[in-house]
C-alpha cells in the first residue's frame, strides 16, 4: 500500500479522451496519444489495499488489482507488469475492451468514487510493451502431446498460449482469413487498434503456437479427422448465432446484421476494401439494440459520415444510482455513456438513444428498400407496446444489434463432434467429468469437457455471449482441464468453472 489516506486526498480523475471533433475524423483509439503515466500513478495511489478486495471477485480472472495498483503508484512498471500478467494473458485487450465490473466492486464504491482500475490496467499493459517486458516465453521442453484449438478469439488465444507455454504443441484453426475472431473483425479500431492484436499473435508464434487460417473445421476439415491428428481439441468458436428481428418488412433492402456491418468496416482498415460495401455515409441510420455492439455501430456510423443516427433500446432508461435490488458489489444497471454515445451527443446535441422503444414493422419506399421504422413505446414490465404511442422514424440503413443466441447450430463441427446444447442454448459440458477429476485446491472444477473424449469447450461457445475477461478466464480454465487430461495433473490456473456467473443479488 502507498498512502493509506490517498483515497481521501485525491479525487477520481479518469484519463480524458481525445476531443470528439478530433476523433470523429479518424479511426484511432479514443485515448491515442494522451499522456497517462503521472495521472495513472496518482490515481493508483487511491487504492486502499482492502483486507478483502472485492475487485478480485468482480473480475473473473481474479486479477491482483491492489498489488499492481501499488506498483503503478510507485512507478515500478516491471513489478506491475509481472503481477498483471500473472492472471491475464492479454491485459492490453481487457484494459481497452472490458466494461470494468471490478470498478463497481471496488470497496470505495460503497460511498465514494472507485479507483480508475481500467485506466491503470491499460497503462501498465502499454508500458509492458514499451519497456520490452513481454518477450516470448517458449517452453523449456515439449511434452510430445498435440492440441488443436478451434477459434482464435480471446478464449481460443488464451487456451493456446497457456498450453503452448506448458509444453504442448498447439495449432489454432480459424475459419476467417486472419487470426483474432471478434477482436479482429467485430471490435472497431477506435476501441482497440489492431496493432495490439498483431503484436500479441507474433509473440505467440515466437513461442511456438501455429495458426491455420481459412480453415472451417467441420466443413473444410472434418472434425473427427482433427481429433485423430491431435491428442486433445479445444472448441472456442464463440457465440456467433445472431438474433433476428421477426417483424414485417425484414426482407427489405438496407437492413443488415450489426456484425456484418462492423466486419466490412474493419476490413477497410485491413486494406481489403477502399470503402465499405455497407456504409452509413450520407444516410439516416437506425440501430436496433442497446448493447455494446449497438454502441460500436454508432461510433462507426458517425465516423463514416451518417446524416443521422438513432439507437433503439427496448429497455427503460436506467437511473443514475444503484437500485436496492442491485447492491454493491454487483455490476448495476445504471445510466452509462459510452464514447460513441458521447460523440453522438456532442455532434447532434441529444442522446442518440431512444429507450423503451419496440419496432413493430419496417416500412419500404415502394422499390424494396427500407425507408422507416414504425415504433411504439413499451411498458417497463412485460415489454408490451403501449396503446396510441405508435410513430414512424426515417431510416435508409437499419442495423440489427440484438445480440447472439449462442453458437451456430447445425454446423458440421457440431454434428461431427456430437456436441449437444444445454438449457441455455450453448454447447453442453460434462459435469460428471469434474466430479471424477477436480482438484479444488488448484482452482474451480474444470467442467469444460464434452461427451466426446479429449474435446473441451471454452468461452462464449459454452457460456453464451459474455465479456472479454470471461472469455480469457474460460480459455485459461480450458487449458488447465486439457493439460490435466493429457498429463494427469496440471500447474495451470483455472480461474472459473462453467457454472460461475457474475456477482448478482
Amino acid at each position: 500500500m502507498t498512502d493509506p489516506h490517498g483515497f481521501l486526498k485525491v479525487p477520481r480523475r479518469p484519463v480524458p479522451a481525445r476531443p470528439v471533433e478530433e476523433r470523429l475524423g479518424d479511426w484511432n483509439e479514443v485515448y491515442a496519444g494522451q499522456a497517462r503515466l503521472p495521472l495513472v500513478s496518482e490515481q493508483a495511489g487511491r487504492c486502499m489495499d482492502c483486507g478483502i478486495p472485492f475487485c478480485h471477485n468482480g473480475c473473473p480472472l481474479g486479477n491482483l488489482i491492489p498489488e499492481w495498483n501499488a506498483y503503478a503508484a510507485k512507478d515500478d512498471w516491471w513489478a506491475a507488469a509481472e503481477r498483471l500478467h500473472a492472471t491475464n494473458n492479454f491485459p492490453e485487450f481487457t484494459g481497452r475492451l472490458c466494461p470494468a465490473p471490478c470498478e463497481d466492486a471496488c470497496v470505495l464504491t460503497i460511498n465514494a468514487d472507485p479507483v480508475t482500475i481500467k485506466n491503470v490496467e491499460q497503462a501498465i499493459a502499454d508500458e509492458i510493451w514499451a519497456r520490452g517486458y513481454a518477450p516470448p516465453r517458449p517452453p523449456e521442453r515439449l511434452s510430445g502431446k498435440t492440441v488443436a484449438v478451434i477459434g482464435s478469439g480471446p478464449a481460443g488465444l488464451a487456451a493456446a498460449q497457456q498450453l503452448t507455454r506448458i509444453g504442448h504443441t498447439v495449432a489454432v484453426y480459424e475459419r476467417a482469413d486472419r487470426v483474432g475472431g471478434l477482436l479482429r473483425y467485430g471490435i472497431p479500431a477506435f476501441k482497440m487498434e489492431k496493432q495490439h492484436l498483431n503484436r500479441r499473435i507474433e509473440q505467440m508464434r515466437s513461442e511456438g503456437t501455429k495458426f491455420r487460417t481459412g480453415v472451417d473445421v467441420g466443413s473444410d476439415l472434418d472434425a473427427i479427422e482433427l481429433t485423430r491428428r491431435h491428442d486433445a481439441v479445444v472448441v472456442a468458436v464463440g457465440a456467433r448465432g445472431q438474433r433476428e428481428l421477426p417483424v414485417p418488412g425484414r426482407d427489405l433492402h438496407g437492413i443488415h446484421q450489426a456484425m456484418d456491418y462492423l466486419t466490412f468496416a474493419n476490413r477497410v482498415g485491413e486494406g481489403d476494401y477502399v470503402s465499405s460495401p455497407v456504409t452509413a455515409e450520407g444516410r439516416h441510420v437506425v440501430i436496433i439494440g442497446g448493447g455494446d455492439t449497438g454502441s460500436d455501430c454508432l461510433g462507426t456510423a458517425l465516423r463514416q459520415g451518417a446524416s443521422s443516427v438513432v439507437q433503439l433500446d427496448i429497455n427503460p432508461e436506467p437511473g443514475e444510482a444503484r437500485r436496492d435490488t442491485e447492491p454493491w458489489p454487483t455490476y448495476p444497471k445504471v445510466y452509462r455513456i459510452s464514447h460513441a454515445h458521447a460523440e453522438g451527443r456532442e455532434r447532434d446535441g441529444t442522446d442518440p438513444r431512444i429507450f423503451s422503444s419496440a419496432t413493430l414493422r419496417l416500412e419500404g419506399d415502394g422499390h424494396g428498400h427500407v425507408r422507416g421504422l414504425r415504433l411504439a413505446e413499451v411498458e417497463p414490465e412485460g415489454r408490451r407496446p403501449r396503446p396510441e404511442t405508435e410513430h414512424v422514424i426515417s431510416a435508409d440503413l437499419v442495423l440489427l444489434a440484438l445480440g447472439f443466441y449462442g453458437p451456430e447450430r447445425g454446423t458440421g463441427l457440431m454434428k461431427q463432434l456430437a456436441l449437444t446444447l444445454d438449457d441455455r442454448g450453448n454447447f453442453a459440458r460434462d459435469a460428471g467429468f469434474a466430479a471424477e477429476t477436480a482438484e479444488r485446491a488448484r482452482g474451480p472444477e474444470p467442467t469444460v469437457r464434452t461427451g466426446t473424449d479429449g474435446v473441451f469447450i471454452a468461452g462464449d461457445a459454452g457460456r453464451g455471449q459474455s465479456l472479454v475477461v470471461w472469455a480469457i478466464a474460460e480459455g485459461r480454465s480450458a487449458a488447465a482441464a486439457a493439460d490435466r487430461y493429457l498429463s494427469g495433473s496440471t500447474e495451470l490456473p483455472a480461474p472459473v468453472a462453467p457454472s460461475d456467473r457474475p456477482m448478482a443479488a
